[in-house]
């Protein structure tokens, strides 16, 4: 397909939009295939009612604090996303898992300690991404209650997103990912009198136990290029222009057969005076799209708080609220940090959602 136009369009994307006008992005392949931008009258958020399952949500993971273990959210073929609470085990009763059902990427929202593999120690805090590939056991051993965002790749690996001409250090510099250490795996076990004897192994949903009669962490070397691994979002460098808003795929931080995550960090926002400083309206049209707000002033909605989840299906155009525009005039930085995760195919809702969710949430466009 060639380019071509009609009307009065903009010389740029995201650029010169005129005075009272909004522009809408709709995209296929999820910014990266076929795109248009329409200049339109009134943005395309402005609803009256939505009649029917097809409509923006929110939900309050926060309420789902007082509840240990791993609830999931949402889910299809390719992923899993689920909240998951985990308490302090005994260090002398440890207990390990395994998934042989994908790989496991935990995002560490809040809480800290360390990942115990057969390749050795990893240390998380708070704002730690901890890819765990399929097969690879681990245990946790925590120094608080700890909250994870855990994502599931079921059909495929966790893999670094496309560089293209940015180059091998963009967004993150492969020296920034936290290796295991083996050394300091045992220095901590015998330090804090470790013994883990049981694995509980994921496969087809399913658990399995396996019990052994001494600890399981006993490797005494290895070498090769799969080993589990941390990525801290303070090491992650977000790519920017000063002109111009870019598209939220230059945020990716994994990529999967299925879906991509990305990493909403803080920013310098766009400086010239005829560039749109709030994310655009658009239509991912190929795409649902999740976002995990983790911390900071969430400067494109209002009402949000730490701990909160959207949910924007494909098939309907999605962007800043009313307010986020004026908002944003007084800043210079965005201070976010939030998870995105965008899936090619359609996400179905746990039912344990419908308890936790902001049932007017589709409401929040609507000028009051």
């Amino acid at each position: 397909m060639h380019h071509f136009t009609q009307g009065k369009p903009t010389r740029q994307g995201h650029k010169g939009i005129p005075e009272g006008f909004f522009e809408e992005e709709q995209g296929l392949e999820g910014f990266f295939g076929p795109v248009s931008h329409l200049i339109k009258e009134k943005p395309s958020t402005r609803w009256v009612n939505i009649e029917g399952p097809l409509k923006p949500r929110m939900f309050d993971l926060v309420k789902l604090e007082a509840s240990s273990g791993s609830q999931r959210l949402l889910y299809n073929n390719d992923l899993t996303v689920s909240n998951m609470w985990l308490q302090p085990e005994a260090p002398d009763r440890l207990q390990a898992r395994r998934n042989a059902d994908g790989d496991w990427l935990y995002f560490c929202h809040k809480g800290s300690g360390f990942v115990l593999t057969e390749y050795g120690l990893l240390e998380f805090t708070p704002g730690s991404y901890i890819t765990i590939q399929k097969c690879i056991t681990h245990a946790f051993l925590l120094n608080e209650p700890t909250n994870f965002l855990l994502i599931e790749n079921r059909t495929s690996h966790f893999r670094e997103p496309e560089r293209g001409i940015v180059g091998r250090h963009a967004p993150w510099d492969m020296n920034a990912l936290g290796k295991p250490n083996l050394d300091k795996l045992y220095a901590v076990m015998r330090e804090k009198n470790v013994d883990c004897r049981e694995i509980n192994i994921k496969h087809t949903d399913q658990m399995t136990k396996i019990t052994y009669d001494a600890n399981i962490f006993d490797v005494q070397g290895w070498k090769g290029d799969l080993f589990p691994f941390t990525l801290h979002m303070d090491h992650i460098m977000p790519i920017t222009s000063h002109r111009v808003h870019l598209p939220p795929s230059v945020h990716t931080t994994f990529a999967a057969r299925g879906f991509v995550v990305c990493s909403f960090l803080p920013r310098p926002l766009e400086e010239e005076a005829d560039a749109l400083r709030v994310p655009f309206y658009h239509q991912n049209i190929d795409y649902d799209e999740i976002l995990f707000y983790h911390d900071g002033d969430f400067f494109s909605r209002t009402n949000l708080h730490a701990g909160m989840m959207s949910f924007h299906p494909a098939g309907f155009p999605h962007g800043p609220h009313p307010k986020a525009a004026e908002k944003v005039k007084t800043k210079t930085h965005t201070d976010e940090k939030a998870v995105m995760i965008d899936s090619r195919w359609p996400l179905m809702r746990d039912p344990a959602l419908d308890r936790i969710e902001l049932t007017e949430y589709w409401k929040s466009w609507m000028v009051k």
